[in-house]
């Protein structure tokens, strides 16, 4: 799968989670449950006439670039928020049934400590390295610009919105000295989900069983492409199940869950999708990394709510961390999850002998939630929701010639469909894409297809072009569909013997 960050990078969002929550008319008009009375708040700027949570938000996010000294919660405060989160902790025990083994210790954190502290985990967490070598590969997807800066973006992100944490090394729940106690306490919510979760399987641990690091595997074997979806699978199960705590604890008030208000994980989907309107950096951000930073909060709470609904609380909780699904597929379609659906791995081509004189670069799986993004890059919305439910499996292999890292990045992907009918919609899908990828594309003379790529809607069959990286070969056989770009003629007949071996043609 491409590689998204991990756990420390996410935290960022959870801010922008309760702004979008607290705008719901539904749980905006009545207070969250708490230990006591709320001592009066700390002076802020709010306007007149505005909403409490927006004037939150406002503080939440707050624009470093100001003169003005960030507010802070009194002292006061910060007293009862350590006091809530024993009062919240039970709330998220009872919630989830995971039970309470020892107290959290607790802290409260600065922005400055906070911004510190993730973006340390963001320079060792070996997934955000992965992602940074597979920039290279995004972007010759074109899932990113050809002068984005991946690095930038991503400290850029951390400034912008940061909040409140569970450390599971330290075992500490880090409350925020620059945040209103209301904003906080569905933060609680939400990281206390996460103490629970570590307190019973060993967050950490549990996240790191399901990461397969296929940079440092010699002899690959089709599982190793199926296993390298766990770690995001797993990751949708965590975020997801304290989606479901944060949400519960907010609609707690008005005697309504997650489990009877589908209606509400769905608004809070859609605004989730769309940002709020002060998060610049995220506004701004290419397609995947939007839908890369949101996937395990929004199809993780859809799958939670949907394991809530059919299978009680037992199943949506412990017993996920029990039986773990294992691909982005199982969390974007939870019903194959509950039927046990199992996928046979693709076969793997010879790589190490086509690929003898070049160095490997980068491999990984293709998954759901990968072609969903690719679709919605190239052909919208839309088209990417009818094409993902049809991936059956995928992945990509990329090379630069042996000691020459300067030329341009070479790849194989072959993907898997239900039908051959959607082998040659998704085919179309992604010859649309070459035209936003590279500056010229030029097909054969003989070929009877459009000039202009946006108008196809269906590609069988075996067709090439030239590009100013090299050729871009699509050869679309049955149900399987092979893609090979700047490799040399010889080695996509290579593999179009691989991958096509008793194959026949699409009528």
């Amino acid at each position: 799968m491409f590689r998204r960050c991990t756990l420390g990078l996410f935290r960022f969002l959870v801010a922008l989670l309760i702004t979008l929550l607290l705008c719901f008319s539904g749980l905006a008009q009545e207070p969250a449950p708490s230990a006591s009375k709320q001592p009066a708040a700390a002076p802020t700027e709010q306007k007149p006439d505005q909403n409490p949570a927006e004037a939150g938000s406002d503080k939440a996010s707050a624009d470093k670039s100001t003169t003005k000294p960030e507010s802070k919660i009194t002292p006061e405060q910060a007293e009862q928020l350590f006091r809530d989160v024993d009062t919240i902790l039970d709330f998220a025990s009872n919630d989830t049934s995971l039970p309470i083994k020892h107290e959290v210790k607790r802290r409260l954190a600065s922005r400055d400590e906070v911004v510190s502290y993730l973006k340390k985990n963001m320079a060792e967490d070996k997934d955000v390295q992965r992602l940074r070598r597979t920039e290279l590969v995004l972007k010759k997807f074109g899932l990113l610009p050809k002068d984005f800066d991946l690095q930038t973006f991503l400290v850029s992100l951390l400034e912008e919105q940061v909040a409140g944490y569970y450390d599971a090394k330290t075992k500490t729940v880090n409350l925020l000295d620059w945040v209103l106690p209301d904003l906080q306490r569905p933060v609680l919510a939400h990281e206390l989900t996460h103490a629970l979760q570590d307190q019973s399987f060993g967050l950490d641990k549990w996240l790191k069983k399901g990461n397969e690091d296929l940079d440092t595997k010699k002899d690959l074997k089709p599982d190793d492409i199926t296993k390298d979806e766990n770690s995001e699978a797993r990751q949708a199960v965590v975020e997801g199940q304290a989606m479901v705590v944060l949400v519960d604890y907010m609609l707690a008030p008005l005697h309504r869950t997650v489990a009877n208000s589908p209606e509400v994980v769905d608004t809070l989907n859609a605004d989730m999708a769309a940002g709020t309107a002060d998060s610049k950096v995220y506004q701004n951000a290419p397609v995947f990394m939007k839908e890369a930073l949101t996937f395990p909060y929004r199809y993780g709470v859809e799958f939670e709510a949907e394991l809530l609904r059919e299978q009680g609380k037992d199943k949506a909780f412990a017993m996920t961390f029990a039986n773990p699904p294992r691909t982005s597929r199982e969390i974007m379609e939870p019903q194959t999850y509950i039927a046990g659906e199992h996928l046979a791995p693709l076969s793997l081509p010879d790589f190490k002998h086509i690929f003898k004189n070049y160095d490997r670069f980068d491999i990984g799986a293709i998954g759901e939630f990968d072609v969903a993004v690719l679709a919605e890059q190239y052909a919208g919305l839309e088209a990417s929701k009818r094409i993902y439910p049809n991936w059956r499996g995928g992945y990509y292999y990329s090379v630069h010639p042996k000691g020459n890292m300067a030329a341009p990045l070479q790849l194989v992907f072959v993907s898997k469909w239900a039908s051959p009918k959607a082998a040659d919609q998704f085919a179309a899908i992604y010859a649309r894409g070459m035209q936003q990828r590279y500056k010229n594309v030029k097909a054969p003379t003989d070929t009877n297809l459009p000039a202009d790529l946006k108008d196809l809607r269906t590609l069988g069959g075996d067709h090439s072009w030239t590009t100013e990286e090299g050729a871009v070969v699509i050869d679309v056989k049955a149900d399987t569909v092979l893609v090979t770009e700047s490799l040399e003629p010889a080695i996509t007949n290579e593999f179009r013997e691989a991958v096509f071996a008793g194959t026949p043609s699409n009528p």
